[in-house]
């Protein structure tokens, strides 16, 4: 950390949202109770021993078997690949029980975690395993045909493969694998000498002891990429200290909802992503029983799974909970033991919040953060009756101030850049540091990118990302405003708002739809978007699509990549 950032920590700022705190919600946490992940792991291993821990295709793990497993390939990690700490590995797995097993043996053995996108290209996961000097991956075989293409010119000395069934019980394992590979025929033809498989490094793990690595708060724990829709990957660096700080600003923010060793959690989200990891983290911190959705845009299996749990907590995106609620079959799942919903990622619109809390009965509780705060950082209270289209208030040991392009707060309720301090903020970008100060200020403020706005009780809402703003005769417009609209329309699916150029006003709005009524029009859409948008704001330009909108991999509506096809 620079010395500005430093001495920047003695300058607070007013927390006036702290009256909007429910209560029993502690101002500040006690961000030293835990050295590392790894002591909370250990914890919660020793305190729910017995108590399932993560779920998938129907298969459990209790938290002793993954306190045996991850002991084991920590052990290999150490005695057989010889890594040290502080070494890095990456983990190329979509949500399988593989996952925790990796992550918390990695962890264990003092190395940084190298979370790795199993969609990427060559090109993207050339980059990352490059820039982050990843030295062994873990990888499930139906994305090794792209490793394979990239390895040589990585430094990457061991790679461990895995099928999705390989931590299932027989004969559940050979079945399924077999049907992945031979009947579904989901694993192209790949080639690595000398690759360990993941069963081969857990018995080897098994016969060796795993040396206890001190680890601290300035220890690295994940170097977690971001950035690369807009460029160049950047690893954002998040130490021990940041991430046991933002479990236990969650923990203090949930712990009177959610109860040690009682919840089943539903995570749908790529764990390789930063909301769902800690997400992940939090519920095993308080004794989860964590449901891993492998792929949740299966909504048929999905839902079969989700009416096989008595849930009671998920978290999820925007573009998720609206699929849920169009998907046949969802509104029979039985929902009314559900204690929280989470939405983050993107934005919630009112017409899915609205709908979700007439189906299950619960509010949507929308939060916010990103990559670089580990990443809460903002949230709505869990006791709200309904959505509240605001983001909430920073959660505990978290400042958030509204600050125009000089660092410099602006008026209550002006739209500036929402920049954040606390705990949970990451060191920098890996080997970047030029990147590092462009996204700092003088006084120590992560600039997140987004545009918002506090009103007079110290509560956030968010307006749009700064490059997805829309410019209208030098009006600005933002997207999020625009679609929530259009989506209250009963005829609208889906819509994403961008700007097109125009001659005569710079840009003009244009918008996306998926229909749900395919009789609607496009006059009649632009008349109902008058009644709610000013003129410069209404649409100019409708696109009527078949195929759902595209999205990342989180779910998330790629504006950028409808910009083109709108500019041109």
């Amino acid at each position: 950390m620079s010395d500005a950032r430093a001495a920047a920590k003695e300058k607070t700022v007013d927390k006036i949202w702290l009256q909007q705190y429910p209560p029993g919600i502690p101002a500040e946490i006690d961000a030293g109770e835990f050295d590392s992940l790894k002591d909370i792991l250990e914890q919660s291993c020793a305190r729910f021993g017995a108590l399932p821990a993560y779920g998938n295709m129907g298969v459990s793990i209790t938290y002793g078997q993954l306190d045996q497993a991850s002991r084991a390939f920590g052990a290999y990690l150490q005695k057989s690949l010889g890594m040290r700490r502080g070494d890095r590995v990456a983990l190329m797995l979509p949500n399988l029980l593989q996952y925790p097993v990796a992550l918390f043996g990695a962890l264990r053995a003092g190395l940084t975690v190298v979370n790795v996108n199993p969609q990427y290209t060559e090109r993207e996961l050339e980059h990352q395993l490059k820039d982050a000097g990843a030295t062994a991956i873990v990888v499930l075989e139906n994305f090794a045909h792209t490793l394979a293409a990239v390895l040589p010119r990585t430094p990457v000395r061991t790679v461990i493969a895995t099928q999705v069934g390989d931590l299932f019980p027989w004969p559940k394992r050979a079945v399924v694998n077999f049907v992945v590979k031979h009947v579904k025929k989901m694993v192209p033809p790949w080639r690595i000498p000398d690759a360990v498989s993941f069963g081969a490094a857990l018995e080897a793990g098994r016969a060796q002891a795993i040396d206890n690595v001190p680890l601290g708060h300035d220890d690295i724990a994940f170097l977690q990429y971001t950035g690369g829709t807009t460029g160049v990957a950047k690893g954002a660096i998040l130490t021990h200290g940041n991430m046991v700080a933002n479990l236990q600003q969650v923990g203090a923010w949930i712990g009177r909802d959610l109860k040690d060793g009682e919840e089943t959690a539903i995570l749908p989200l790529p764990l390789y992503h930063v909301y769902a990891l800690t997400s992940n983290l939090v519920f095993m911190k308080i004794g989860a029983h964590v449901i891993l959705i492998t792929n949740p845009r299966d909504l048929p299996a999905f839902i079969k799974e989700l009416g096989r749990q008595k849930f009671t907590a998920m978290i999820g995106v925007n573009t998720l909970y609206n699929a849920l609620l169009n998907a046949p079959g969802f509104a029979g799942v039985a929902t009314r033991q559900i204690k929280m919903a989470n939405a983050g990622g993107m934005a919630v619109q009112r017409a899915v919040a609205e709908r979700w809390k007439q189906v299950t009965g619960v509010p949507l509780i929308e939060s916010y953060g990103l990559t670089e705060t580990s990443p809460a950082a903002i949230s709505n209270p869990l006791d709200i009756a309904d959505w509240t289209g605001n983001i909430g208030v920073p959660i505990p040991s978290t400042e958030a101030a509204i600050l125009d392009d000089d660092g410099r707060p602006v008026a209550i309720g002006d739209v500036n850049e929402i920049c954040i301090r606390g705990p949970q903020v990451m060191k920098g970008y890996w080997n970047r540091p030029d990147e590092t100060a462009k996204v700092f200020t003088r006084d120590g403020w992560l600039r997140t990118g987004d545009m918002g706005f506090m009103d007079a009780q110290g509560t956030f809402k968010i307006t749009d990302r700064k490059k997805d703003m829309i410019i209208v005769s030098g009006f600005k417009v933002f997207p999020n405003e625009i679609e929530d609209v259009v989506m209250l329309h009963p005829g609208v699916l889906e819509v994403a708002a961008v700007g097109a150029p125009d001659p005569k006003s710079g840009e003009v709005v244009k918008i996306f739809v998926v229909r749900k009524d395919p009789a609607l029009t496009e006059e009649a859409l632009l008349a109902h978007c008058r009644k709610s948008l000013t003129g410069y704001k209404v649409p100019k330009l409708v696109e009527f699509r078949t195929e759902p909108l595209p999205k990342s991999n989180l779910g998330k509506i790629l504006r950028r990549e409808l910009r083109a096809p709108a500019a041109a």
